[in-house]
């Protein structure tokens, strides 16, 4: 079993910049695959970054590309993800995700059916 805890939601005004953080805890030496999502009131939850934690190959929506950076702390093994130039469409709950090993049906980097554990989300607010 994993465990992720994220932390460093908040609210900024447009133009502001936020970094959240996903803390991996249990049986974590097996991820392969970790990965950002949001979910905006109403609508389906979205892949916004995703890493692959032995390359650290990254992967992001076209709607965050040039301005949120995934990366990871290898020691810690802590993922991040830094979030400049934020607009209002960025509001919504985001959600750490990992996905052990690399065997099985690959979804997609930034699918949701890729990833078996999930954090408890933090809640990112970016008003006008």
């Amino acid at each position: 079993q994993v465990q992720l805890v994220e932390t460093g939601g908040g609210s900024v005004q447009a133009g502001g910049s936020l970094r959240l953080s996903c803390a991996p805890s249990g049986y974590t030496f097996n991820i392969a695959y970790m990965a950002w999502f949001r979910q905006a009131p109403g609508k389906e939850r979205e892949g916004v970054a995703s890493i692959y934690t032995t390359s650290g190959v990254t992967y992001y929506d076209d709607s965050v590309k040039g301005r949120f950076t995934i990366s990871q702390d290898m020691n810690k093994g802590t993922v991040y993800l830094q979030m400049n130039s934020l607009k209002p469409e960025d509001t919504a709950i985001y959600y750490c995700a990992a996905r052990e090993g690399y065997g099985g049906t690959f979804y997609g980097a930034l699918a949701v059916p890729q990833y078996n554990y999930w954090g408890q989300g933090t809640q990112v607010t970016v008003s006008s």
